[in-house]
């Protein structure tokens, strides 16, 4: 393999800022499409990512688009999270990423039915139960988990899962049941109960929520189509960041960068980065030195959006992301991170710069800092995975 041009850290972090940091006019579908997905594990990260980028953004308007235009919409996608994305995105990820997780989720659960005693076929019980589900929502349009079981009893029937193991767990078949059904795209989540913070969703039928059944894509054409979208926000990126951000296997990973025809390119680190071709030539996007601060949310996509993150988090790893690799809310300065942030339960947004980043800058971020607690008002949150910064800023 012959790398043809050698894109460096400056130009990395120059790419990054203008594809993902930038402020802009339009929509929250046109930023979630851009972001090749928005994280939605935790509510408030939808919110805040798109504070960061949507000018004059409020919560009413992401309500406005899931709720009534329903021009995105929540669905289990790469590495099991959940995303908030466009009907046309949600179609590619679905058939490159969620649908895979449907068999062997399948298979766990209707071992668990047999092995528990609630059916000798587990296939045809879960397969009626789910029939069920399907038609109650038909009638009722949405319904919680809770509002289910009332109306199909068998959903709260509990199993014991991962039997002997450190991590083994009672859950009602609900539980398993509606992640099934939406791992295999018959369920999205709908409207939650409760604030904008909330994560306790009802349900309701794909096509019914989306006016029609997501567009069909054949796996590997899903998948180069997914890849040609993270390249275009996210190129460079090594194989192994992409195949992190997908949870593919390595051979579908090669595939689909084969299948774009990604152009390699030499890293400042040494190793091999792929781009679109088109898109090796270097300085075509602004110095990222002269971008304002940008404070972000935890599981921000453009914090979790590569596997290899040194060149942008430097030493900062143990300080801003938890054990399992989940980020906290993160301060950027030139497309780096130099700090973190937390609100704390007084609402204050609190602030740590772990780099020199000169008073001009530190300014700048304070200023952000309280743009944000202004936004956020009343509104109090914590984060689903905290990590040791965040921990000290809240005490």
């Amino acid at each position: 393999m012959t790398a043809v041009a050698l894109i460096d850290t400056a130009e990395r972090r120059a790419r990054l800022v203008a594809r993902q940091l930038r402020m802009r006019a339009g929509s929250v579908a046109s930023v979630a499409d851009d972001l090749v997905g928005l994280h939605a594990s935790d509510p408030v990260t939808v919110f805040l990512s798109l504070r960061a980028r949507l000018a004059g953004f409020e919560p009413s308007g992401f309500e406005a688009a899931v709720y009534d235009e329903r021009a995105v919409v929540r669905m289990l996608g790469m590495r099991r999270t959940m995303f908030v994305v466009p009907p046309g995105l949600a179609a590619v990820m679905d058939a490159a990423c969620t649908r895979a997780l449907a068999p062997a989720e399948r298979r766990r659960l209707e071992t668990a039915v047999a092995e528990q005693g609630l059916s000798a076929e587990p296939r045809v019980w879960l397969e009626e139960i789910a029939e069920r589900v399907l038609d109650h929502l038909d009638v009722r349009g949405a319904a919680t988990a809770v509002e289910l079981t009332k109306a199909v009893p068998e959903l709260g029937l509990k199993l014991v899962m991962a039997t002997g193991k450190p991590y083994e767990a009672k859950v009602g078949i609900s539980t398993r049941l509606l992640f099934l059904l939406a791992a295999e795209g018959r369920v999205v989540r709908a409207r939650p109960l409760g604030t904008w913070l909330s994560s306790q969703y009802r349900w309701a039928r794909t096509e019914n929520w989306l006016g029609g059944p997501l567009d069909t894509w054949e796996p590997a054409a899903a998948r180069t189509e997914l890849v040609r979208r993270w390249l275009t926000t996210f190129g460079p990126g090594t194989l192994e960041d992409l195949k992190w951000w997908t949870g593919w296997p390595l051979g579908q990973t090669r595939a689909a960068i084969d299948a774009v025809s990604a152009v390699a390119v030499d890293l400042e680190d040494g190793g091999i980065g792929w781009v679109l071709p088109g898109d090796e030539a270097v300085g075509g996007d602004e110095p990222a030195a002269g971008a304002q601060p940008v404070l972000l949310p935890s599981l921000d996509p453009t914090t979790m959006g590569w596997k290899g993150r040194d060149w942008y988090l430097g030493s900062h790893r143990g300080e801003l992301f938890d054990r399992n690799g989940n980020a906290g809310p993160t301060i950027w300065c030139a497309g780096r991170i130099v700090g973190g942030w937390a609100q704390r339960d007084d609402g204050e947004v609190a602030i740590e710069i772990l780099d020199d980043v000169g008073t001009e800058v530190e300014a700048s971020v304070v200023a952000e800092a309280e743009r944000i607690q202004r936004w956020l008002g009343d509104v109090r949150f914590r984060t689903r995975f905290p990590t040791p910064l965040e921990q000290r800023l809240r005490s």
